[in-house]
């Protein structure tokens, strides 16, 4: 396979710049529902004075607010990347299963903005099953209200699928546009996912290395969005770039 320089398109533009804006949105995102929640999580665990803690109400409506308003961010972000992908799909066809992925990982994001406002709403009950223990979390919200449990679960795999679009998609951007910046953001965006799943886990069944993931995620979640959106400047592209037949 040999490659061709094409003229850009009015699908390139955009979609190039709807990738921008998904990448900006989820950098944002990423701060209100991982960085900042895992920071307050790490505190309040070696804090001695007691000013954060797990057994707070406040921190626990606190946490909850963000992972909602992050949730929401996060959501708007795969909007983006979406229509950037269901643009480029019209002139490129290697777009078309991260378009879909990403209507998935949408639905998936709505059910865990619903999962995220159950468990602000039910902090109280919450916290006196889970006792300081974070891994409980999980098995005392499917015991309090399974309802919100299960769509929280079923909502995060679904917005892991969405984000294999992501992947999918801004590896395909990476070659159409010749741009590492994107393709370095896609790797980084697998290891997340990869990433995520331990964590997640571990609200399930704990094993040891847990936190070090919990270190890991917040890191992968800022520098995958900061690397597509320097891919995605208009100046660093050479322009989109078609495979052929040699």
């Amino acid at each position: 396979m040999a490659t061709t320089s094409i003229p850009w398109s009015e699908p390139d533009r955009t979609g190039l710049f709807r990738l921008a804006t998904g990448a900006g949105v989820g950098l944002a995102a990423a701060v209100l529902a991982i960085v900042i929640p895992v920071a307050f999580l790490l505190i309040a665990s070696y804090d001695a004075s007691g000013f954060l803690s797990l057994q707070q109400t406040a921190f626990l409506d606190a946490t909850g607010l963000l992972i909602l308003a992050g949730a929401l961010l996060f959501l708007v972000s795969l909007f983006f990347y979406r229509r950037g992908f269901a643009l480029l799909r019209k002139v490129d066809s290697r777009f078309t299963v991260a378009s879909i992925l990403c209507w998935i990982g949408t639905l998936g994001f709505l059910l865990v903005v619903v999962a995220a406002i159950v468990i602000v709403g039910s902090s109280s009950s919450l916290l006196s099953c889970v006792n300081g223990q974070p891994t409980h979390a999980l098995t005392c919200l499917r015991s309090g209200d399974p309802l919100g449990a299960y769509t929280g679960l079923v909502g995060f795999w679904m917005g892991w699928l969405g984000g294999v679009g992501i992947v999918l998609g801004l590896w395909a951007g990476s070659s159409r546009f010749k741009t590492r910046e994107i393709g370095l953001g896609a790797a980084l965006y697998a290891i997340l996912l990869l990433a995520l799943v331990g964590p997640f886990v571990s609200l399930v069944v704990s094993f040891p290395g847990v936190e070090f993931l919990l270190v890991l995620v917040p890191i992968l979640s800022v520098l995958a969005p900061f690397f597509v959106f320097r891919g995605t400047d208009p100046d660093r592209a050479t322009g989109p770039v078609a495979p052929t037949a040699n």
